[in-house]
């Protein structure tokens, strides 16, 4: 499911102080920065949960994943701020952006793991994690998560959200080209609050039209993998996260001053998490779903309608007051952390294949409860590492030197 988002970012997580960032900023943060570090790795083992079947699931976790599908939502959120960051400081710093170097970059850190990976499902059919499978072009040409129907193919279906990514990366570096003699905070948000109405409007009106009228008729089933299809996967109805990434690195670029007065950490973090459990118990909200055994991530219409954006801001204020919290947290870091977020787009890739062989190798039977959930994560990790040794940071190192021989 989610977003790889910003897990596609996590080799350049290097985010200044709210005070810091401004047009004159031009000096590099020499270190990861462990706030980001610490919402990537929480993000991952979210998705991971959310893939792992509930019967497979360790008690303790079993409530957790019930709500484990947001875990894409932080990562949209962090993939707007990291990439919002970039492209504002480059066209204050330049007048413009330079798109090529900008694609190359993204070309060169999305494409050979994810294409390894897709290579390995659709030559060896016993590494998917579903029987069927949507056509490899679709997944080839990132336009899987258009009319993507689990009914027709499930397996590898979390590339849904880095189609999502790669259309935010195609078309942001090209509007702030479009509006970069105006380029503001003001605009950003006008630009912002435009995408993001049109995302809730539509939303509420496909559920309306099409999943409602299957939820009326009794027609559960179907009606959920409509609504995944039409409401969940779509980039048009899917941008909240990333566009609230985007506001906050555009809050904290052209407004610093702004943020350290009014959203200081002390503030952002309990109202970000406030916030993030209020569109908890909006998506617990079922409406005509209540009373099914359907899994939370079919939201009823006010949750797909509200919920998206609602939990988008909360995890942009955390983020941002994490940001603020930089000092403090390298006091105290979380053993771990950095490992797994710099793994996670390998993880985020290829978990879901890794437990499907896990099954095929140790049986179902013996992959249950908290023996089964530790198999899955050293398994998927280690799988994960072999794909970012092997290609990934091969690749990185290939990138920086195509960009260092052409500047």
């Amino acid at each position: 499911m989610v977003a790889m988002n910003a897990i596609a970012n996590s080799d350049s997580a290097y985010f200044p102080s709210a005070g810091s960032l401004s047009s004159h900023a031009a000096e590099k943060v020499q270190s990861r920065a462990v706030g980001p570090d610490v919402l990537r790795s929480l993000a991952i083992l979210l998705v991971m949960l959310v893939h792992l079947p509930v019967e497979a699931t360790p008690s303790l976790l079993v409530g957790v994943r019930n709500y484990a599908w947001v875990g894409v939502d932080v990562f949209f959120v962090l993939s707007g701020f990291l990439i919002g960051t970039q492209l504002f400081k480059e066209v204050s710093r330049k007048g413009g952006v330079d798109l090529k170097s900008f694609y190359l970059r993204r070309a060169f850190r999305i494409f050979p793991a994810f294409f390894v990976v897709l290579g390995l499902y659709a030559i060896f059919p016993i590494l998917r994690d579903a029987p069927t499978m949507q056509s490899v072009w679709s997944f080839a040409t990132f336009t899987v998560n258009f009319n993507f129907d689990p009914r027709v193919g499930r397996a590898f279906t979390q590339a849904w959200s880095l189609c999502v990514e790669e259309h935010f990366y195609l078309v942001l570096p090209l509007l702030v080209l479009l509006l970069h003699r105006r380029i503001s905070m003001g605009w950003t948000l006008l630009v912002a609050a435009a995408m993001l109405i049109a995302g809730m409007i539509l939303r509420y009106t496909i559920w309306e039209g099409q999943v409602g009228v299957l939820v009326d008729a009794d027609k559960l089933r179907d009606a959920f993998a409509v609504y995944l299809r039409d409401v969940y996967y779509p980039t048009y109805t899917r941008l909240d996260g990333l566009m609230f990434g985007v506001i906050l690195a555009a809050a904290r670029f052209f407004k610093p001053e702004l943020c350290k007065r009014y959203a200081p950490p002390r503030v952002a973090l309990p109202v970000g998490m406030a916030l993030v459990a209020a569109a908890i118990v909006l998506f617990s909200v079922r409406g005509p779903l209540a009373g099914t055994n359907l899994f939370l991530v079919f939201q009823a219409q006010l949750g797909s309608m509200a919920g998206f954006p609602l939990i988008s801001i909360g995890i942009a204020l955390i983020l941002g007051a994490m940001l603020d919290l930089e000092p403090v947290l390298r006091r105290w870091p979380i053993p771990g952390a950095a490992v797994i977020a710099t793994l996670s787009y390998s993880l985020y890739l290829t978990h879901k294949s890794a437990f499907h062989v896990d099954r095929l190798i140790f049986g179902e039977q013996s992959l249950q409860g908290g023996i089964g959930f530790l198999v899955y994560l050293v398994t998927s990790i280690v799988v994960a590492a072999a794909l970012w040794f092997c290609v990934e940071r091969t690749f990185l190192r290939v990138r920086d030197r195509v960009l260092s021989a052409s500047k």
